[in-house]
């Protein structure tokens, strides 16, 4: 039996370590953990009078029939499913649960001042500050540029963080251009 020319090429290449820095595994996202204001959508299968929404509570916890409060927050879609899982298996047969993250309303970003749509934005995987003002449709055109400010609270810690628009598309201090965390606000003045 001969072997087919794409299989030959292949082997050939592996031979020759051509192919050495070629890698077949998937990179993996980061996986979305809950927070607080979450809307979940919790499906359990055959059993539609415990299909619900369900918004996770600012202490991180949701409440549901029959297992009461869980924390959810910092759960990934998949954990928070074990855990039902577990905990409905005193009351039914082989749960068959589904979680799905209907409204990200925990990861957020909000925006203020001289921009043409300030307000409160999802916030994206990898988002950065200028990322932020285009969501926001733009800087305004009589803002101050200069002394644009971003505020991050950690704790009960805030920090202010200084991005100055103009050096950054100008090349210089191209570091100021951050990722942005939940909760951060950015001040355009």
């Amino acid at each position: 039996m001969r072997a087919s020319p794409l299989f030959s090429l292949l082997l050939f290449l592996l031979s020759f370590g051509l192919l050495s820095g070629f890698s077949i595994a998937e990179t993996v996202a980061p996986h979305y953990l809950i927070g607080p204001d979450d809307i979940l959508n919790i499906y359990v299968w055959k059993e539609p009078e415990l299909t619900r929404d369900v918004t996770v509570m600012s202490d991180g916890r949701i409440t549901f029939p029959l297992i009461g409060e869980i924390m959810a927050q910092g759960q990934s879609v998949t954990g928070l499913k074990e855990i039902m899982t577990e905990k409905l298996k005193g009351y039914l047969d082989a749960p068959e649960i589904t979680v799905i993250i209907q409204e990200s309303r925990s990861r957020r970003i909000y925006t203020i001042g001289k921009l043409l749509n300030p307000g409160p934005y999802a916030l994206a995987n990898d988002m950065t500050v200028l990322q932020a003002h285009s969501t926001a449709g733009g800087i305004a055109e009589w803002a101050d540029t200069k002394n644009i400010l971003i505020i991050r609270r950690e704790g009960k810690k805030e920090t202010q963080i200084r991005f100055n628009y103009k050096e950054f598309i100008s090349g210089k201090r191209v570091e100021q251009n951050i990722l942005l965390k939940p909760y951060d606000t950015i001040v355009v003045p």
